[in-house]
């Protein structure tokens, strides 16, 4: 029997991504994702609706998603469904997410900031929440005008 279990998701946080640490050092990221849709009803009329869903990322993936990410980023996300089953206190617990095997960034980065640490010259964004334009440098003049094509 063939089976396939692929997940590709664009959306927005609706919240700041949760990012915590293992015994073992690995990071997992929890990240929660709406995807829209925009539909007409049988009378015409237009309609949104949104899904919510659950995302689990795991290693330098979640910790970039924690250090670049806020709440309202765009995203595409790539991975699997999981469904996962427990007990807690005599209660069955249950639930379905995402494991994102690749996370894309579809807008500019919402918490990249410059500090004035090594990590800085070394172009590298450090963590805290607020962001600098860096300046933009113009293209080098090579004086020759001659081998422009219009």
């Amino acid at each position: 029997m063939a089976s396939l279990n692929r997940v590709f998701l664009i959306g927005n946080l609706t919240r700041d991504p949760e990012v915590r640490y293992l015994s073992s050092g690995k990071a997992v990221g929890d990240l929660r994702l709406a995807v829209s849709r925009r539909y007409k009803t049988a009378t015409g009329e237009e309609r949104d609706e949104t899904c919510f869903v659950s995302v689990v990322v795991w290693g330098r993936q979640a910790e970039t998603c924690g250090q670049y990410l806020a709440k309202g980023s765009s995203l595409f996300v790539e991975g699997r469904l999981n469904y996962e089953e427990w007990e807690k206190d005599g209660q069955k617990n249950n639930r379905l997410r995402v494991v994102a095997d690749r996370v894309q960034f579809m807008g500019a980065p919402k918490r990249a900031e410059y500090s004035d640490s090594a990590d800085s010259a070394a172009g590298v964004p450090a963590r805290s929440g607020a962001r600098e334009e860096a300046p933009a440098e113009p293209p080098p003049d090579t004086g020759n005008d001659d081998n422009l094509p219009f």
